[in-house]
């Protein structure tokens, strides 16, 4: 690992939410929670001044108002944070080549060859803390982690803020080790914290005296030796340019109902329009896939998935293969649904696949004539009659905008 490397996280501080103040005066200084536009209850950001009152990401709402009554709940437009987030990244871009999007509020830089043109490594970030002020606004602020891998710079950037700045060099990482939770570095969720304090492991520096050959028996060759590599803070991973398309090898919808549901047709249209949106994904891709899963959350789980013979892109065949796989695991008879999830992996090339018996020129055909109709109007403007009453999703995010976004990062910039 080249320790060498100047590498900077950058994320902003509560960004829905200060976004959502960065528009409304208004709500400036006042506890306020973003909420899903689909009435779900519970908070998916809160601003700073509502993350002091004890509401995070994940509160429920009547919660929220028990903690603070006068706390303002907002629903989310997400493509108010995209059009954000593209400032962001046309801002980051002139003082490096090298800038990974890791989600729609943070990113790598690596500014190896480049920080000497700005003054060195603070000159880089104080001028990009300026440029987001004068051209995003100033009520939006980012913290800034700096280190030699991406490992450490992302935990950096969690130590100090709001709207601040950390580095951790190498001689720094014990000091850093010793203080910092294990859930704080990324690839910890509470799961696995559980899971490593089931073992005797409840910091980092005991996980970095760990033995290798425990972690694997608890949690695989794979992740043993990731959580090994975390505990002794070694990641050589580059920072991936975002005009560098990573190779997808899974597509991937979830919905979290408005409410819970005892109502079978309502699971099922969910169900079916989540299949057509991984199904529209795949075929933007210019994919198939041979393993199809699918999970319900509700008063109990169910759920798995299959890899099949034959490999599929459209949504009324993914539907059918979840059908099928929830014919064979529902051993239980959910009570209420809340969430739905579908996805799909083993993916492979259209041009590569020989021709199945099922395929048709003219199935073919209608579909490339109803996916160019929808990529016009909107994705669900031509839809299966069995959807025919159902309500569209709300899940921007997850949907049409999403891959919008995604097809707009390369022609924006």
């Amino acid at each position: 690992m080249e320790s060498n490397r100047i590498i900077l996280h950058i994320d902003f501080d509560s960004f829905f939410a200060s976004v959502e103040q960065e528009f409304d005066p208004k709500l400036r200084g006042r506890p306020i929670g973003v909420t899903a536009k689909n009435g779900r209850t519970c908070i998916i950001a809160s601003s700073r001044e509502a993350k002091v009152l004890g509401i995070k990401t994940g509160t429920r709402t009547y919660i929220a108002k028990q903690l603070c009554p006068s706390i303002i709940l907002v629903p989310a437009d997400f493509v108010k944070y995209f059009e954000v987030s593209k400032k962001f990244l046309n801002i980051c871009k002139d003082y490096s080549p090298f800038v990974e999007l890791f989600s729609i509020d943070e990113l790598f830089m690596d500014i190896t060859q480049t920080q000497h043109l700005f003054s060195g490594v603070y000159g880089v970030v104080s001028e990009i803390k300026k440029r987001i002020r004068a051209e995003i606004g100033e009520y939006i602020t980012a913290s800034v982690g700096i280190s030699y891998s991406k490992l450490l710079a992302k935990l950096a950037s969690g130590l100090k803020k709001p709207d601040g700045v950390f580095e951790i060099g190498l001689n720094k990482v014990e000091e850093v080790y010793k203080n910092a939770q294990l859930t704080d570095i990324c690839g910890i969720g509470e799961r696995v914290k559980l899971r490593l304090n089931k073992i005797g492991i409840y910091t980092l520096l005991q996980l970095r005296a760990a033995s290798l050959s425990i972690l694997i028996s608890e949690f695989g060759n794979a992740e043993g030796h990731f959580l090994k590599n975390i505990g002794l803070a070694l990641d050589d991973s580059p920072v991936v340019p975002y005009t560098m398309k990573p190779e997808v090898k899974s597509v991937g919808r979830n919905y979290c109902l408005p409410r819970n549901t005892y109502d079978k047709r309502i699971v099922m249209q969910n169900l079916f329009e989540l299949c057509e949106e991984v199904g529209i994904k795949l075929r933007r891709l210019n994919k198939k896939a041979r393993t199809i899963g699918v999970s319900f959350r509700g008063n109990i789980n169910i759920g798995g998935r299959e890899t099949y013979s034959v490999c599929i892109d459209t949504g009324k065949e993914i539907f059918r293969a979840c059908l099928e796989i929830l014919r064979f695991t529902q051993n239980e008879k959910a009570e209420y649904i809340r969430q739905i999830s579908v996805w799909v992996s083993n993916l492979k090339d259209k041009e590569n696949i020989q021709l199945s018996l099922f395929d048709s020129a003219r199935k073919n055909s209608l579909q490339k004539t109803i996916d160019k109709i929808n990529e016009r109007f909107g994705d669900h403007t031509i839809r299966n009659a069995f959807l025919l009453y159902a309500d569209k999703l709300t899940t921007v995010p997850n949907g049409y905008m999403a891959d919008k976004y995604e097809r707009a990062k390369l022609a924006q910039v």
